[in-house]
């Protein structure tokens, strides 16, 4: 078992030590943010960054992975106990920690059962819709934050959209003159330095000036005051029909934190060259959840930003965010004044900078010049998100998943192949339409597992090419790449073998998988049949005059 704290050296300690302060002022600004897209007290969102960080930085085998509230984790917190519970009451808070320690149960059973496999449905069309949706709901939210005005955020995205468009003559000009220069110092910061972090710069900045001009008698919204105290361990207190009413939001965090956590961690363990554990990285993650849940924070899923900030300033291992865990506990009993007047436009800033990113238009962009049908997936996903809400939109997400698989797997490559002068080859090749393999014979290839989407399919394909092909007495089916058989597609099978046999037309196969060899003896079909090592062998034995019927 890989020892925690991996690629962590005496000679790189000082470096990670210093992306760990990094990250610390990254994290700060972005998780009091993240708590109040969330619905919850900036105390939340520097919670989660504390045992959180720590227990999953002591279990996770991915030596970047950065795990902490990120925007679309927030946005679902958001949505989906906004629709249970008042945001600000005893209960709502109670609610969101106990759908982390949902989060975290449910992490731990996808590690322990496998289930890795299905964040693999969440493709990439449907998560650039997914958490496009959610950023676009979020900045609506931000940009109020920016102008100053006062919107529900309790309410859906027309209401707050129609409410920000409203509000515009009641501007407050001081937010405006502290959010532009912010977005602009943000924005210019991260071309011309992006290892600086102009966020904590922005927010220091900002907050200098408000209490020096007293901004906030003219308007200027600031965060407030913040408990002080290290965090303390909780049990939510709720009736098992909320803890149930909760399922289905947990299940969608966890499937969304593990098709992106996995997929980062992999990418950067190629690309650095070490290795990683798909179900220890879920048990972290079930590790941080519960943490969260049990010392007042909120779900925890993984930020590609922080990562990609660790990866530039050369981190390697998870020092890091033992540091910020750290650095935040000290902030948390000492430096708690220090954030009372954090203004809101600031924190409005630096939240919408960091989720333009995730609005996705490069990659719906891409994603309409390279396949019409995956962007039209991607743009439902986007807008069943935005104006029905996080939960229909994951579940519209799966539906979609498997109507796209579904498609792509109904109409597989069945090939005619074709004869040549290489003894040594295997007939790969496509014959030319119409054209047998050899005299009297077609080998048939089909591309992809024969079951209830394809099964009539083949059959179809099988009965063109005899109808159209003159003088075809044998039939070979070349079944190397057929990986698995289900009973429909072995029923679709069957009534092909009866057409074939009233057609005079024999039938045979070639290169089967040994697990496919025994699924067809289970399933009935081998029963009486002809099986061929190579698909050359069956052409030396069916090519000959005394094989044609």
């Amino acid at each position: 078992m890989q020892r925690p704290l991996a690629g962590l050296t005496r000679r790189n300690a000082a470096r990670e030590a210093i992306a760990g302060i990094t990250l610390l002022a990254i994290a700060v600004p972005l998780n009091i943010g993240y708590a109040q897209i969330a619905g919850l007290p900036p105390t939340a969102g520097l919670y989660a960054l504390v045992v959180p960080g720590i227990a999953y930085a002591m279990l996770v085998s991915s030596r970047q992975v950065v795990a902490s509230p990120d925007a679309a984790a927030a946005a679902l917190v958001g949505s989906s106990v906004g629709g249970l519970a008042v945001a600000g009451s005893a209960d709502y808070l109670a609610m969101a920690l106990a759908q982390a320690i949902l989060c975290g149960a449910l992490f731990a059973l996808a590690a322990v059962f496998r289930l890795g496999f299905l964040a693999n449905f969440l493709s990439k069309p449907i998560l650039v819709g997914f958490v496009g949706g959610l950023a676009l709901d979020i900045l609506v939210s931000q940009i109020a934050k920016m102008l100053g005005i006062k919107i529900d955020s309790g309410s859906g995205f027309e209401e707050r959209a129609g409410g920000l468009v409203l509000g515009l003559p009641n501007v407050n000009g001081w937010s405006v003159l502290i959010s532009v220069p912010a977005v602009a110092v943000l924005v210019a910061g991260r071309r011309l330095a992006r290892t600086v972090p102009w966020a904590l710069v922005v927010l220091i900045t900002a907050t200098t000036a408000v209490v020096a001009a007293g901004l906030e008698a003219k308007g200027v919204s600031v965060l407030g005051a913040v408990d002080a105290g290290p965090p303390a361990l909780v049990w939510p207190r709720l009736d098992w029909n909320l803890w149930l009413a909760l399922i289905p939001s947990a299940i969608a965090l966890t499937m969304v934190t593990m098709a992106e956590g996995l997929l980062v961690a992999r990418s950067y363990s190629e690309k650095r060259g070490y290795g990683t554990s798909p179900n220890r990285d879920l048990l972290a993650f079930g590790a941080a959840n519960a943490a969260a849940g049990a010392t007042g924070g909120f779900a925890i899923g993984s930020s590609t930003s922080r990562t990609a900030a660790m990866d530039q300033l050369g981190s390697r291992t998870q020092l890091p965010t033992l540091v910020a865990a750290g650095g935040t506990l000290l902030l948390l009993m000492f430096g708690t004044a220090l954030l009372e007047h954090i203004p809101a436009p600031a924190i409005g800033a630096i939240v919408g900078v960091a989720i333009l990113p995730l609005l996705g238009i490069r990659e719906f962009r891409s994603l309409w010049r390279q396949d019409r049908f995956e962007f039209l997936i991607a743009a439902a996903c986007f807008l069943v998100t935005l104006l029905i809400g996080a939960i229909p939109g994951i579940v519209i997400a799966f539906v979609l998943a498997l109507i796209n698989l579904a498609r792509r797997a109904s109409t597989p490559a069945i090939d005619v192949l074709a004869a040549d002068d290489r003894p040594g080859s295997s007939l790969l090749d496509p014959a030319p339409l119409g054209t047998p393999t050899a005299p009297g014979v077609l080998v048939i290839r089909m591309a992809a597992p024969l079951f209830f989407a394809n099964g009539s399919v083949l059959s179809q394909s099988v009965k063109r090419a005899v109808s159209t092909i003159p003088g075809v007495h044998h039939v070979v089916l070349d079944l190397e790449a057929v990986t698995d058989i289900d009973v429909t597609g072995a029923e679709a099978f069957a009534a092909l073998s009866d057409w074939l046999r009233r057609h005079k037309v024999n039938l045979a196969f070639s290169r089967p998988r040994r697990q496919i060899r025994d699924r067809m003896d289970s399933l009935g079909m081998a029963r009486g049949a002809t099986f061929y090592p190579t698909n050359r062998e069956a052409l030396a034995a069916l090519s000959s005059p005394s094989t044609e019927t």
